[in-house]
């Protein structure tokens, strides 16, 4: 299973979700689900959005577990 560290990023910089929320400029919904790890597929532009805000690399942004 692949997992997005949004939470953790997150934290390592000192911020919130709901700060992330806001730079991303995209549904409530929509961001909730990915940041709870429950959407089955996230674009590639969603992909290079959050590394932008999140200072960091694809690589840092997933993880894979033996879920």
């Amino acid at each position: 299973m692949i997992k997005l560290n949004i939470t953790e990023l997150l934290e390592k910089k000192g911020k919130t979700r709901y700060w992330l929320w806001k730079q991303m400029g995209t549904s409530y919904g929509n961001f909730a689900k990915m940041a709870n790890n429950e959407t089955k597929m996230i674009r590639l532009e969603t992909i290079e959005i959050l590394c932008q805000i999140l200072e960091c690399s694809p690589n840092d942004l997933f993880t894979i577990t033996d879920d």
